[in-house]
Parts: structure tokens; sequence; C-alpha cells
């Protein structure tokens, strides 16, 4: 097994290919490139150096850091609950990265939902008092990560 050594790097530093590789791999995820052909042409770099790189190459989003909350909140059984949830934190300006709901069991589920919160005008203890107040949610904390 290999070990990897990850380095922190400033852009202007490093050959144009990489950030070619970057804005490929950003054109394919946001659906404006179809393939890996028309990502490459686009970004003005080889197929050979995008397959070479692009499982080597990330973007650094540092700027995320302590921005993502992970909320564990208990949640009657009832339909709609869930739903009310994720709309009361798509109101708050929370963007949801994953969730994961338990099977329910004994009249309610567990969700952990996490969500960058870099757009919210609301800090998380503020954010989390509003995500009590969604009926059918019986109670609710968060994790910062």
């Amino acid at each position: 097994m290999e070990n990897y050594r990850y380095l922190l790097v400033d852009e202007t530093v490093l050959p144009p290919v990489f950030s070619g590789v970057i804005q490929a791999k950003m054109l394919l995820a946001s659906g404006k490139a179809k393939n890996a052909t028309e990502a490459t042409r686009m970004a003005g770099i080889s197929r050979s150096a995008f397959y070479k790189y692009a499982d080597r190459v990330f973007q650094y989003n540092g700027y995320d850091r302590g921005k993502t909350v992970t909320i564990n909140a208990s949640l009657a059984d009832r339909v709609g609950v869930l739903s009310a949830l994720i709309g009361a934190l798509s109101q708050l300006g929370a963007n949801i990265l994953t969730m994961n709901q338990d099977l329910p069991a004994d009249g309610s589920a567990t969700v952990a939902i996490s969500v960058r919160c870099d757009r919210m005008e609301l800090s998380p203890e503020e954010m989390i008092e509003r995500v009590r107040q969604v009926d059918g949610v019986l109670s609710a904390k968060f994790y910062t990560i």
C-alpha cells in the first residue's frame, strides 16, 4: 500500500495543467460539460493530462472549515416531518450535504443531517433553536465540523 503525502500549494506556482484539471472536473460536476472530452476541450487541457491527474488533484476548500454542522434530531414518526425539517433548513439558507435517517422505532426516528452554513445569517445555535420549533421535531442538537 502506498503512503501518500499531501501538500497545500499556491496555485500560481503550479503548471497550468493542474488548474485545467480542476476546471474540467468542475465542468463535469456542474453538467456544463457532457463528458471528459468536452470538459478537457473547454478547460484547454489534453484528455491524457486530465486522466493522469484527475484522481490526484483536488481543490482545497479551507474556507468551509467550521462552516459545516451536523444536526442530530429525533423526529416523530409522522408523514411530512422530515420534509418540514428540510424545508426549514432551506429557508434558513443551509445547504444540505448529507442526510441519513434510521428506521422508526417506538414512534420516532433519528436523522443526521450535515449542512453547510456559510451563507446563513444565523449562528448554529440560532439555527438549532429554529429546527427545534419545527412541528414533529422531538429533540435536536448539533456538532460543528
